[in-house]
């Protein structure tokens, strides 16, 4: 784990931004105009998806996929200028926000700048021509770090970056050498030691396969060594499995709390019921209500919170990668509320500090999380099929409120009516 790594990110939410699709004009200007009310969600740090120029050669779609870099140092000029960008960030501080941007190093574009100019630094096929070892990435070619000055250079992209954004979001960092993340994050630290480092890791069964052939494919617990946060996808098939009705609740919520074991004390998840990769939560829930105790579910977990741009509207499609698929802001829909009040909850210290525990209700389709902390608790209630249900919590009889909706909550005999709504109070 990184030793430094501040475990008050578990009180911060992520609002991931595809510039291209956020606004009809997919620029830096026009996404500017919105950062007033996305921080008004309770917002805390901003991730640009990939900013630079995409390659031409192989490109998937009709605009091409923003993870098929064709300069590391370079902005894509339909977003803008590097002007607008640092306009775009700089407006972004002023808003009490940090700003992330992907560092996609595993592969570049198959028409790169560093091809052309060091095919050294790249991966050869049996046939001696550039390829990639992993899925049906056409689109780009991976680079090879046996080689050392390939390092050299992204780190010296990394610090030049450093001194204009706050962090990074590492793309497949499992793919790439541990001991590379270790140089990279000691180099950029020199002039920034509050870098955020939040890897892409990657699940079991990918990791699984690559080892299989021989690949690098780092677990999270290599990944923590150097990162501050590292994706929730070891669990992630869990709650698909979930949604899908392959497996109880109780099955993915034992997972839950076998992660936070394995773990050191001061590990940081993302957390998310969707981004760029996976459907939409409205596409898996679509029953209003079990979305409301799923989002409010995803606020309570211990980990950092990530909201996808257009999931506070409930759009039910992820925006096309690869061609101009804007963000639907008028879907009759609005959770702006709601991730609001979630944001109060999610900033309290016992959130970052208390001791973590979930269970399930014997419907099984109800979970109860606390948090407990120097004798005070907050407990959560989320009930994923909406029906009313008797939960027993450890707490005196008495009226509460509930911080979500502040309407008073009755315990008596230890037992909560949760009408199906989420409930979360504390003591």
């Amino acid at each position: 784990m990184a030793i430094n790594t501040d475990i008050k990110l578990r009180n911060q939410v992520i609002y991931s931004i595809y510039i291209r699709n956020h606004t009809e004009e997919g620029s830096f200007l026009a996404a500017k105009k919105d950062l007033k009310r996305i921080k008004e969600l309770g917002v805390d740090i901003i991730w640009l998806m990939p900013i630079h120029p995409i390659g031409i050669k192989e490109r998937k779609g009709s605009l091409g996929c923003p993870y098929a870099i064709q300069d590391y140092r370079g902005i894509n000029e339909s977003y803008g200028t590097k002007k607008d960008l640092i306009n775009f960030i700089n407006e972004i501080h002023e808003n009490g926000m940090k700003c992330i941007i992907d560092v996609v190093y595993n592969h570049t574009s198959p028409d790169s700048l560093l091809s052309q100019e060091h095919p050294e630094y790249f991966y050869k096929k049996a046939d001696g021509y550039f390829g990639n070892k992993t899925g049906d990435w056409i689109d780009i070619i991976d680079l090879d770090y046996s080689n050392k000055e390939l390092w050299k250079y992204q780190i010296e992209t990394l610090c030049m970056w450093a001194e204009i954004v706050d962090g990074f979001r590492c793309d497949v960092a499992s793919l790439i050498p541990i001991e590379f993340w270790k140089q990279a994050r000691f180099e950029v630290n020199k002039r920034n030691p509050n870098t955020i480092w939040l890897a892409e890791s990657i699940d079991i069964g990918f990791i699984r396969d690559n080892r299989k052939r021989g690949l690098v494919a780092h677990s999270d617990g290599e990944l923590y060594q150097v990162f501050d946060i590292c994706y929730d996808y070891d669990v992630f098939p869990y709650f698909t499995k979930y949604i899908h009705g392959e497996i109880s609740l109780k099955n993915y919520i034992q997972m839950l709390n076998y992660q936070d074991n394995i773990y050191p004390d001061n590990y940081v998840k993302l957390r998310c019921l969707e981004n760029h990769d996976q459907p939409r939560a409205k596409s898996i829930i679509p029953n209003e209500n079990d979305l409301k105790n799923w989002t409010a579910f995803l606020y309570f977990q211990k980990g950092i919170t990530l909201i996808y741009a257009g999931q506070e509207m409930e759009n039910d499609f992820v925006p096309d990668l690869f061609n101009k698929n804007v963000v639907d802001w008028n879907t009759g829909k609005d959770m702006s509320r709601l991730l609001k009040e979630l944001y109060n909850i999610k900033k309290k210290e016992i959130v970052a500090v208390g001791d973590y525990y979930l269970a399930t209700h014997e419907n099984n389709d109800t979970v109860i999380g606390t948090y407990e902390y120097r004798g005070k608790k907050l407990i959560g209630v989320f009930s994923f099929n909406s029906e009313p249900v008797n939960v027993c919590v450890d707490l005196p009889d008495g009226k509460y409120v509930n911080l979500i909706d502040k309407k008073e909550i009755n315990i008596c005999n230890k037992q909560i009516m949760t009408r199906g709504l989420p409930i979360v109070i504390e003591a």
